[in-house]
């Protein structure tokens, strides 16, 4: 497994293997309580977004987050068919730091690059805790928060078919795209969009609009931002 070839898809897609000079701390550690990391990842969004409410700056965070554990998982499983183990023990996040330099896997050990083994690395070992520790700070949609997550990994596919057909490898891509096809069918994501080839159309929002400088993204539900009026929790 070549890392530096799959951080070369982008920046999401890099992950560093060598300790940084950093405060990173193991994923681990916020899972089971310790939120100051987390609390100050919301608050720098929300500081830099202008984000009226704690939830739409935990979104925002959630969302970046999430694409950064699907794409170093999927980028590997489809260019080399194996992935690396994520532990949230070995797995260490700076909340200061934007990719690539955010996440460092103190140890490593592959696995099968199978969508089973994917979603017990990502989904199960990742997104469900994480859910959970931004939740403990306030008030977030699991929809929303699991609309993230489908959006997440679709972008992330999206990103390994533009790549692969770039640098002439469409096997990866198709690769990519037919992994994510596989996880998106799973309980907790199947109701977050509808992927058609590399194209997503999710059932939530992010609420990014919100935001001063804020808009629709790509694949939101949306075709125009709603009114204040109409932003209700079932609408998210």
């Amino acid at each position: 497994m070549d890392l530096a070839e799959v951080a070369s898809v982008g920046g999401f897609f890099a992950l560093r293997t060598e300790a940084p000079s950093g405060a990173h701390v193991p994923l681990a550690r916020i899972y089971a309580g310790e939120d100051a990391p987390l609390t100050f990842r919301v608050e720098k969004v929300a500081g830099a977004l202008g984000a009226p409410e704690r939830r739409v700056a935990a979104s925002i965070a959630h969302l970046g987050l999430a694409a950064r554990l699907w794409s170093v998982v999927l980028g590997p499983a489809a260019l080399y068919g194996e992935i690396l183990d994520l532990p949230a023990a070995d797995l260490h996040w700076d909340a200061d730091l934007s990719s690539p330099d955010d996440l460092w896997l103190a140890a490593s050990r592959t696995l099968p690059g199978t969508a089973d083994r994917i979603r017990e690395v990502v989904q199960t070992g990742h997104l469900v805790p994480l859910a959970d520790s931004l939740r403990r700070g306030g008030p977030v949609s699991p929809a929303l928060l699991w609309g993230n997550a489908g959006s997440a990994l679709a972008g992330a596919a999206r990103e390994l078919r533009a790549w692969a057909l770039k640098n002439g490898r469409p096997e990866v891509g198709e690769r990519a795209v037919r992994l994510a096809a596989e996880l998106l069918r799973h309980p907790d994501l199947r109701s977050t969009g509808t992927l058609r080839g590399a194209a997503f159309r999710r059932r939530s929002c992010c609420l990014y609009y919100r935001c001063p400088s804020g808009g629709l993204c790509g694949d939101c539900v949306f075709d125009h931002p709603p009114s204040r009026s109409s932003d209700r929790p079932g609408s998210e």
